[in-house]
């Protein structure tokens, strides 16, 4: 396993949200009930709070792929349903993502998504990847907190040792020591000059 240094590279993790796909079923009232037709008006209020970050076609189509994982027409998408997704799954940071996923309605599972459009900007971008590290949503990022993280995606690859050496140089090249905390602009700071961070999903549209 290649580990960079580089302190950018540290806080990047390779996320693979649920992709909509069209298909033919009924679809779930955003609000929690069940309706057979999704109305101008309740696309237009999707799209609002969205930030106006996907299209009103996209949204019709995250709607059908909300349908498919709601297996129930609950309204709202349980850990288990977003599991069956493949990509979600595999993801090493499953768990961590499952906790900010977890229950969303249909207007908050289109907000979550909104950070992956090609639309969003940088800074909502590693808003979304800030708040997969600030776990206990303190609104700040510890030495232990990123050291979860990266035991997470190295696995057995890496002993404890070896992880705690990497981040403590890596924060060290930063200027930061093992007792320093993060807020969400110091991470921007750092991640925000890897212009080669990707975060986008193709949404296919009718």
């Amino acid at each position: 396993m290649y580990v960079c240094t580089r302190t950018s590279a540290i806080f990047l993790y390779p996320l693979h949200p649920p992709v909509a796909s069209p298909i033919s079923a009924s679809l779930p009232d955003s609000m929690g009930t069940t309706s057979s037709v999704l109305t101008q008006y309740d696309i237009e209020g999707v799209q609002q709070h969205c930030h106006n970050l996907f299209s009103q076609h996209e949204i019709v189509s995250l709607y059908q792929r909300f349908c498919q994982l709601d297996r129930n027409a609950k309204g709202f998408i349980s850990a288990d349903e977003f599991l069956s997704v493949p990509e979600f799954a595999m993801n090493p940071l499953s768990q961590r993502l499952l906790k900010m996923v977890d229950g969303l309605n249909f207007k908050d599972f289109v907000a979550f998504l909104s950070a992956f459009s090609a639309k969003a900007n940088m800074e909502q971008k590693i808003g979304l990847i800030f708040n997969v590290y600030d776990s206990d949503r303190n609104g700040k990022i510890s030495f232990n907190d990123i050291l979860e993280v990266l035991q997470d995606l190295s696995g057995v690859f890496m002993s404890n040792e070896q992880r705690e050496k990497v981040l403590v140089q890596v924060l060290k090249e930063a200027g930061y020591t093992r007792e320093s905390y993060l807020m969400l602009d110091d991470f921007i700071k750092q991640v925000f000059g890897n212009s080669g961070l990707k975060m986008e999903v193709e949404i296919p549209v009718d």
